[in-house]
């Protein structure tokens, strides 16, 4: 047998899952997203016989969950109170949920990772509605590029402007993972 370099039980049991579940107050689907796997798996687990033994990556994460519940509040996606929603992502992980309600030029951001250079508006909370639109343009090209109008063009678009370049281009940039993806 090989030494345990992790203090992590090696199996749970149905009772275990039923715990934490109604410990973070999650119905079986919010539990399954959580831990991204079907609704009949967490069904499966919570009827399992007691002596039948749920295995695998489950194990861990229960086990972080009952350290920090909060994790889960931390994690969950706040409902959309602004017209608009962009989700600004890297690679597949979303950075920043940035709401926004243009004509009375509010921004609500909300942060899910700690790394501030993930994060849409690095170290700022609070951003203004002109921190904003300075953040959209620089997801853009530069209005002073070259031959701007040829690229305009090309993405069908008649005149500069950030929202729109960011609609056709998702707020692309050749030089890094980020990306924006815009809800109405």
């Amino acid at each position: 047998m090989t030494e345990k370099k992790f203090a992590i039980s090696e199996s749970l049991c149905a009772t275990d899952i039923k715990n934490i579940r109604k410990k973070l107050n999650l119905s079986q689907t919010e539990f399954a997203e959580l831990v991204n796997v079907s609704k009949k798996t967490i069904e499966r687990w919570e009827s399992s016989v007691s002596d039948k033994e749920i295995t695998g990556p489950i194990v861990t994460l229960v086990k972080l969950l009952n350290e920090y519940p909060q994790s889960s509040d931390d994690l969950k996606i706040p409902p959309k109170t602004y017209a608009m929603r962009l989700w600004y992502m890297c690679n597949e992980d979303i950075c920043t949920i940035i709401d926004v309600d243009e004509p009375s030029r509010k921004v609500r951001i909300f942060n899910y990772t700690k790394h501030y250079m993930l994060r849409a508006f690095g170290r700022e909370e609070k951003p203004t509605f002109e921190q904003y639109e300075e953040f959209l343009e620089s997801r853009c090209f530069p209005r002073t590029r070259d031959k701007m109008k040829l690229i305009l063009k090309e993405l069908d678009l008649p005149f500069y402007e950030p929202l729109m370049i960011i609609e056709k281009t998702q707020g692309r940039m050749a030089e890094d993972n980020f990306w924006i993806r815009i809800e109405r």
